[in-house]
C-alpha cells in the first residue's frame, strides 16, 4: 500500500539505525556506553517529586487539566522570565504551558502554516524545527546555525528569492547540536531584521540554564519590541532533569500565543494536574538544584574533553547544552556520520549520534550528550583509543566491516 501523504514527507529516521544496532550489541552482551539520545540520566531533584507526591493524592487533581496550563503555572513561569531575563509576561495571555517544547513547536507549526510556507531553519537543527513544518505543509529553507555575520547573508537571499515571502524564521541558542550560543547583539539584529520583514521568530531556548564559562544565555525577548515578532520556547526537561515530565511553554507575542493555545485546545487536556502544580513548585525555587544539575554537566564536559583528547579525538569544549558537536576523526570523515557511528557500536562499545539526523550539513560531525557519569566517559574514552589503535582505516575495509549488519 502506498505511504500516507503526511509520512510520506519525512525523511528516513537515521537514528533509528544505529538504534537497531545498540539494541543488537546489547543482545549479544556488549556493555553499550551510550552517549547518543539526550536523554538526561540525572534523577528529578527530590522536593519536585515529594510535591507530585502530595498533590497526587487529591482525587480532585485526577481530572481533566487545562490545556493553557493552570494559572500558577503560567504565572510561575512568568515569574522566572522576570527574574532571570528581565522580561515582563502577562501570564492569561502571553504563556502557554506544552508538553514539552517539542509539541509545542510542532503544534505552533501546525497553528500557523498553510501549504506551501516557506520557513527559514538553521541546518544542521533539531529535527522538530524543519519536520513540525514540513509535516504542516510548509517548505524549509535552510541557514546557517552560526549565530556571526554569516548568518544575515543567507537570510537577506532567502527574503529576496523566496516565493511566498517565508512566514517564520526559526533560531535556536544554545543550539542542539551544535551547541552555538547567541549574545543579545546578535537577537537584536534578528529582531530589527523580522520587523522589518514582517516575518515570525520562533525561538528554542530549553538549553537557557545548562550553560559553562561564561554569562547566561540571553532570551530573545529581552530585545525592545521582540514580542511584536516572537515566540519562545523552553523546556523543564533538561533544567529540571524532568525529561519524562513533559512540560515546557510558549511565550511571548500575543496572537501567536492565543493561536497555539486554540489548536492546543482541540488536540489534548494539557498535562497531569499534579505535574504541573510539582513544576510550579520548581519553578518557584531557589535555583539550587538548576546549579547542581549545570554543575554535573560542566564536570562531564570537562572529562569528556579531556579523556577524549588523550584518546586521539579532539573535542571542541562546548560553551553550553548537554551536548557536544564533534567532527568526526580525519582518518574516518570519508564514512560519514551514519557509518561512522554504526562502526562505534560496532568495535567501540560506544553509542553517538549522526550529525546527518539533524540535516545533510551535519554530516562531518557527530553529536555527543553527556548522559552517563564520569566513570563510564573516561571509560568510553579508553573503548575509543583501542579502536583508534587498532583500527584499519582505509575506506574500504570500513565499510567491509558493517556490511553483514
Amino acid at each position: 500500500m502506498e505511504e500516507f501523504h503526511k509520512v510520506r514527507r519525512l525523511p528516513p529516521y537515521v537514528f533509528e539505525q544505529v538504534n537497531r544496532l545498540k539494541a543488537s550489541a546489547r543482545a549479544a552482551g556488549a556493555d553499550i556506553i551510550d552517549l547518543g539520545m539526550g536523554n538526561p540520566d540525572l534523577p528529578t531533584p527530590q522536593s519536585i517529586v515529594d510535591k507530585l507526591c502530595e498533590v497526587v493524592r487529591d482525587p480532585r487533581t485526577h481530572r481533566y487539566s487545562s490545556s493553557k496550563g493552570i494559572p500558577g503555572l503560567r504565572r510561575a513561569q512568568a515569574g522566572y522570565y522576570a527574574r532571570r531575563f528581565g522580561v515582563k509576561l502577562n501570564p492569561e495571555t502571553e504563556v502557554v504551558a506544552t508538553l514539552g517544547s517539542k509539541e509545542g513547536f510542532a503544534n505552533m507549526a501546525q497553528a500557523i502554516t498553510a501549504p506551501g510556507d516557506v520557513i527559514l531553519c538553521p541546518n544542521p537543527t533539531y529535527p522538530i524545527h524543519a519536520f513540525g513544518f514540513l509535516m504542516a505543509g510548509g517548505v524549509i529553507r535552510s541557514l546557517s546555525v552560526e549565530p556571526d555575520d554569516s548568518f544575515f547573508p543567507p537570510l537577506e537571499r532567502a527574503i529576496k528569492h523566496s516565493i511566498p515571502k517565508p512566514l517564520a524564521l526559526v533560531i535556536n541558542y544554545p543550539s542542539n547540536p551544535t551547541a552555538h550560543v547567541a549574545t543579545l547583539d546578535f537577537y537584536k539584529e534578528v529582531i530589527a531584521f523580522a520587523r522589518k520583514h514582517e516575518i515570525i521568530v520562533l525561538s528554542d531556548l530549553a538549553y537557557s540554564e545548562i550553560y559553562f564559562d561564561g554569562a547566561p544565555p540571553p532570551s530573545v525577548l529581552q530585545v525592545p519590541g521582540a514580542k511584536d515578532v516572537a515566540v519562545e520556547f523552553t523546556s523543564m526537561s533538561k533544567t529540571f532533569s524532568m525529561p519524562g515530565w513533559r512540560m515546557g511553554f510558549a511565550v511571548g507575542n500575543e496572537r501567536l500565543i492565543s493561536a497555539l493555545a486554540r489548536v492546543k485546545s482541540y488536540l489534548d487536556y494539557g498535562a497531569f494536574t499534579p505535574i504541573q502544580v510539582a513544576a510550579t513548585h520548581a519553578l518557584n525555587g531557589d535555583g539550587k538544584d538548576i546549579e547542581e544539575v549545570r554543575s554535573i554537566y560542566h564536570k562531564r564536559r570537562d572529562v569528556m574533553v579531556e579523556s577524549f583528547g588523550k584518546a586521539g579525538w579532539d573535542v571542541t569544549p562546548p560553551a553550553a547544552t548537554m551536548f557536544a558537536w564533534a567532527k568526526i576523526p580525519e582518518p574516518f570523515q570519508a564514512l560519514g556520520s551514519l557509518e561512522f557511528s554504526k562502526l562505534l557500536v560496532e568495535k567501540a562499545d560506544v553509542a553517538v549520534a549522526p550529525g546527518i539526523g539533524f540535516g545533510e550539513h551535519g554530516d562531518q560531525h557527530v553529536r555527543i550528550a553527556l548522559v552517563e557519569n564520569e566513570h563510564r566517559i573516561r571509560q568510553a574514552a579508553r573503548n575509543l583509543k583501542r579502536f583508534f589503535a587498532s583500527a584499519d582505516v582505509a575506506p574500504d575495509n570500513i565499510v567491509a566491516l558493517n556490511a553483514h549488519r
